[in-house]
């Protein structure tokens, strides 16, 4: 099996931010989504707690080529430079290894 591996990153933000951290994140996400190693993409918001996001990135990569490559690229300097000002509490993030093919589906979306 391809190296593989899952990111899921949760932020603390003011609810009052949402919309404005929304405006940064959609440049980012909408440029990441087009990279090829990126096999999926999904942001959720805690319905209890609407100023805590979560967003989960499944990659063909390794670990170490995400750092390498795909974390220095420009365009996420703008969006850290704007959302992190935001944060309420210390970003966290996780990083899993996908047991994919053999436990993995994916359906029509939507």
């Amino acid at each position: 099996m391809a190296s593989s591996f899952s990111l899921h990153i949760k932020i603390y933000i003011d609810p009052s931010n949402v919309g404005k951290f929304l405006e940064h994140f959609k440049p980012v996400y909408d440029a990441v989504v087009k990279e090829p190693e990126c096999r999926f993409f999904e942001l959720y918001q805690d319905p209890a707690n609407p100023g805590t996001l979560t967003w989960v990135e499944n990659w063909n990569a390794t670990t170490q080529w995400f750092m390498e490559n795909q974390m220095t690229k420009a365009y996420y300097e703008p969006y850290l430079a704007a959302t992190e000002p935001m944060f309420v509490k210390p970003r966290e993030f996780k990083i899993y290894n996908r047991l994919a093919p053999d436990y993995c589906i994916s359906k029509d979306q939507y």
